[in-house]
């Protein structure tokens, strides 16, 4: 078992291995075994030894395997940077129809992002997320201090919030990304819209 090792040890940051596990999942759904193969092979040893075993959906794994499973599986499936929204919107479909339903049950936008701050912390040991109501269908979420970000994973978490608010009824829904860590920005900033 990953457990979260001592931030200064671990620079990035950790992520939990449902993350992990999604993104492998995506890539079964793609192509099958032999491509979640192809994929691993892209990667350097020690990652590929990690994802090869047994990964621990409440286990923490370093984040820069995060990065590297995030290009190997761009690499090999090709689709642009669209893919990660993909893997995003499928991750969203797969916990929130299971795991963690009730916090679309009311089917409310407003009252999924209201959590921002405690999805957060399921998926990531460092930073804080914060949520700004703008309009009735609209809203902000920023992400600060957190080690592990890259624009793949901004990407996914995109993709991630855009199905999350469609599952709770919202239509048209965009997510947008005006500030970015990835690109030197102070914090992650996710403009939520819908009709």
């Amino acid at each position: 078992m990953q457990s979260s090792p001592p931030a200064s040890l671990n620079p990035r940051g950790c992520v939990k291995g449902v993350v992990l596990q999604s993104r492998l999942a995506y890539v079964k759904s793609r192509g099958g075994p032999g491509t979640v193969e192809l994929v691993l092979a892209r990667l350097c040893a020690e990652h590929r030894k990690t994802l090869s075993e047994l990964i621990l959906p409440v286990g923490w794994y370093p984040f820069e395997i995060n990065v590297e499973l995030d290009r190997a599986i761009m690499l090999s499936l090709g689709g642009g940077r669209g893919i990660y929204r993909e893997m995003g919107v499928q991750s969203a479909t797969d916990s929130l129809g299971a795991t963690h339903k009730n916090l679309i049950r009311a089917r409310d936008p407003q009252g999924l992002l209201k959590h921002s701050a405690q999805i957060h912390k399921l998926y990531y040991d460092t930073g804080y997320r914060t949520y700004e109501w703008v309009s009735a269908k609209s809203a902000i979420l920023r992400t600060f201090d957190c080690k592990s970000f890259s624009t793949e994973d901004c990407l996914t978490n995109m993709g991630w919030h855009e199905k999350a608010i469609a599952l709770c009824g919202g239509k048209s829904v965009r997510v947008s990304e005006p500030q970015c860590r990835a690109r030197g920005a102070k914090c992650c900033e996710y403009v939520c819209q819908w009709e």
